[in-house]
């Protein structure tokens, strides 16, 4: 039943995804300036080869995801073997790892001067590099690995889901037809998983097409690094704009890949929903073997990175504790719990705006907020820097036309501007998490306190947001851990003299001594790995 609301709220609301929709308008219609023919030069040299660079890194880590993440979720939900329980949460944990800093902890063990290479040479008494032939990290297939290595658990988590949700009668069927493990996963549980997989590939594909970081340390050009250089090398925010039209189109493209397959995921539902998996024993060699793939991917997206920050931050623990890590520290932490509240609200107020409304439009407006999220780093950067700095230079010109100077930057050149950015980025966590714990709250508690007379807002203070604190909590969180994270759009929206603790190690990997931010890496993982902590409570009520 729907409430009717005052005017007020649903105007406040549109204001609200009008402003979050601003950066996306704002890279199409920047687009259309004139960039000097810039975007045409580039076209006719080195845009084709990032084209394809991005297309490559792009399938590389989408299959390599793939590759790594199916078999260990069948693993983990379908077979027991020693240390299952371990890894049911321990194959997150990468997430919780920056892809830069796995980038540099493996170009440090894997370079020419490194302890490996360095080992094998006095092994085996190789005098030189042409001895020998060994694997160059700092690659397009080097960068594909990097972020595979911390990617997958995307995969993994929605394959594991969908293969529990299968039901098990279909695969002791299998059994009792005398399917071993593999043809059963190979002829049932992988068809059914497909929906949920093309979902997770889709999702990461957008992450390795929006990461910069790594590409730009590896020195391998692609859209993210082409729209970077073009907006501070040639100086040119229309071709840039450009670049972050084309990058909008992949993105498109892969958006829908992800609804085809979710909209298909729908066929595919447990029938009982209370049957209790039944695994498949793996003993002897084959629970070792099982036990020991999943355990060198672990060691590999996690475990050495995590065990080198360690050592790093321990011995360089005098150097790196100083004055501006904690300046930073704070830096980071107001930051994105500033963020994280202004979120929180905006999650607020449309989710129950959405909820309250009589408008069928009313389910707009959220989508139209949560747009910023697909964008990557270096193209949101662009679409907040345009608005900002329009409203900027318009306020000095009325300044000046009175014969008065001009404040200056006030937005784009401020805190404000990577907060905005943040913000943009960021809602569609909060809104989501909202509007599912919204969900849950029956229609009927609406309809009671309709009756006694309450109105929008005494029922949302006095009865819905009680009832869906935990959701908001968890929105807020998930906001707070990926603005302390997020590094394009700092590198590009930080006003001079700013820094967070992201850009602050990324100078350091940047400079070849990552030693120096090992500490403030470590913080940044460590505040990662809470909303895993967390969902690792429901993995194992799921398990």
């Amino acid at each position: 039943m729907f409430i009717q609301l005052s005017k007020k709220w649903p105007a406040f609301s549109w204001l609200l995804s009008l402003l979050l929709f601003l950066p996306l308008l704002a890279i199409v219609w920047q687009s259309f300036g004139d960039d000097q023919d810039v975007f045409a030069q580039l076209w006719a040299t080195v845009l084709p080869d990032y084209l394809v660079n991005t297309l490559l890194i792009v399938l590389g880590v989408a299959l390599l995801s793939a590759v790594i993440g199916v078999p260990i979720a069948w693993l983990v939900a379908m077979c027991q073997f020693p240390a299952r329980r371990f890894y049911v949460w321990g194959m997150l944990l990468p997430l919780a790892m920056p892809s830069y800093v796995v980038a540099f902890v493996y170009t440090d063990l894997l370079e020419y001067a490194g302890p490996i290479q360095t080992s094998l040479r006095s092994y085996f008494g190789w005098s030189n590099a042409q001895d020998y032939a060994f694997f160059d990290v700092r690659t397009l297939s080097g960068a594909a690995v990097m972020l595979a290595l911390v990617l997958y658990p995307y995969v993994y988590l929605l394959a594991r889901t969908a293969f529990l949700e299968q039901s098990q009668s279909l695969v002791q069927s299998a059994r009792l037809l005398g399917c071993s493990p593999w043809r059963s996963f190979w002829r049932i549980s992988l068809p059914l998983a497909r929906p949920a997989i093309a979902i997770s590939v889709a999702l990461v594909a957008m992450e390795s097409l929006a990461d910069f970081a790594v590409v730009h340390y590896f020195a391998v050009p692609t859209l993210t690094t082409a729209v970077y250089d073009t907006w501070l090398g040639y100086g040119s925010l229309a071709a840039a704009a450009r670049l972050s039209v084309v990058m909008l189109a992949v993105l498109f493209i892969l958006i829908s890949i992800e609804r085809i397959g979710r909209n298909k995921q729908r066929h595919y539902q447990r029938g009982s929903g209370q049957e209790k998996v039944v695994r498949h024993q793996l003993t002897g060699i084959k629970g070792i073997a099982a036990s020991v793939f999943c355990g060198v991917i672990f060691m590999a997206g996690f475990g050495v990175p995590f065990i080198s920050l360690l050592d790093m931050a321990i011995n360089y623990f005098d150097q790196s504790w100083n004055s501006q890590f904690l300046e930073y520290s704070f830096n980071s932490l107001l930051l994105a719990s500033t963020v994280a509240l202004i979120c929180l609200i905006i999650a607020i107020v449309l989710g129950f705006f959405k909820r309250l409304s009589a408008s069928k439009s009313s389910d707009l407006a959220p989508k139209l907020a949560s747009t910023g999220y697909a964008l990557p780093g270096t193209v949101l950067a662009i679409g907040v820097l345009i608005p900002l700095s329009l409203f900027d230079h318009g306020i000095n010109h009325f300044f000046e036309s009175f014969g008065i100077d001009g404040p200056g930057l006030l937005l784009s050149g401020t805190v404000f501007a990577i907060a905005a950015g943040y913000v943009v980025r960021f809602s569609a966590i909060a809104i989501g998490s909202v509007e599912s714990s919204l969900n849950k709250v029956s229609p009927s508690i609406d309809m009671v306190t309709m009756t006694l007379g309450l109105s929008p807002l005494k029922m949302l203070f006095k009865v819905h947001l009680p009832l869906i604190k935990k959701g908001c909590f968890a929105g807020a969180l998930l906001v707070f851990i990926e603005s302390m994270k997020e590094l394009p759009a700092a590198l590009l929206l930080r006003p001079f003299d700013y820094e967070t603790l992201a850009t602050y190690v990324y100078q350091f990997v940047s400079d070849e001594q990552l030693e120096h931010g090992a500490l403030a890496a470590i913080v940044i993982v460590i505040v990662g790995l809470i909303p895993l902590i967390f969902l690792n409570r429901s993995l194992e009520q799921q398990d």
